[in-house]
């Protein structure tokens, strides 16, 4: 079994980056920007941003984190993001989720200006994704695609069954693996027989929040499991959707959790905000 070691990975193309600024603050004279909005004071929401802060600030990429109180209103936080997407020095932005329940994600989400969406959720870049067009992809799907590309694992004709239609993982990573020209089966919490479907793929990506859900009687000898759940037990301890230690002695390839896609989420997001900052032009054009 091969442990698909998504930490590594992830330090690899943050130096990928950290070059790429250079690159650009060289040629195009300018620093790459990303404001990051949270509202409330949910502790995973602060701990994830502050890893990204921490990443931007590593890279060499311009920072800004706008927290704003859980009363805010819908409007007052749309009229933050107008600002943003106004300030020519902020080519990416980013509004943490969860939202509070008073405020409509959707509406917050499509007023990001789509050339700035670094998150891939605006509808505008979600349509080019599923049409296969260039656009800003989601980072933990992106992330995933990655870490195929560089096992270089053929996703051609294979059949990957994706557990979880989330708008944020399973939706589009359906779509990528679709353009990969993969037969893609998407399964949900209705799904009857998920086993059936399961061991009849080559690659599973589960992405449900259901700790040790795919077990190792649930796959066929060889498979590909890509375990993007990350789940806290009563006692402390981080896993995955799928049993780990049921499924490394049956599993061709494996990721670990935590360490395995988790850190590839930011690393894409950087990724991201590297390529907002080479449309910098392209925006002040319209």
């Amino acid at each position: 079994m091969v442990l698909l070691d998504g930490k590594a990975l992830s330090a690899k193309i943050k130096e990928e980056v950290k070059v790429e600024v250079e690159q650009i603050v060289k040629d195009k004279k300018i620093t790459p920007g990303l404001a990051v909005i949270l509202v409330g004071d949910d502790a995973a929401s602060a701990t994830y941003v502050a890893s990204k802060e921490k990443a931007c600030k590593d890279a060499g990429i311009y920072s800004v984190v706008h927290k704003m109180p859980s009363s805010i209103t819908e409007q007052e936080l749309l009229e933050t993001i107008e600002m943003m997407n106004k300030n020519p020095k902020l080519d990416g932005i980013l509004v943490q989720l969860p939202l509070p329940k008073h405020i409509d994600t959707t509406t917050v989400l499509e007023a990001i200006n789509p050339l700035k969406d670094v998150d891939g959720f605006h509808p505008y870049n979600v349509g080019r994704m599923v049409s296969n067009l260039d656009s800003f992809l989601p980072a933990t799907p992106f992330g995933v695609m990655r870490m195929f590309e560089e096992n270089s694992i053929e996703l051609s004709g294979k059949n990957v069954v994706v557990i979880g239609s989330s708008d944020i993982v399973g939706k589009p990573m359906a779509s990528l693996l679709i353009n990969a020209k993969a037969t893609v089966t998407v399964c949900n919490s209705r799904t009857k027989d998920l086993k059936f479907h399961t061991l009849n793929a080559d690659i599973v990506v589960i992405a449900v929040g259901v700790p040790y859900l795919l077990k190792a009687d649930m796959v066929k000898d060889g498979a590909i499991v890509i375990d993007v759940g990350i789940n806290r037990l009563d006692t402390g301890k981080l896993v995955g959707d799928a049993d780990f230690e049921g499924l490394k002695d049956k599993c061709s390839y494996l990721t670990p959790v935590p360490g395995g896609v988790g850190p590839m989420t930011i690393a894409m997001l950087l990724k991201n905000t590297i390529k907002a900052a080479n449309l910098r032009e392209k925006r002040e054009a319209k």
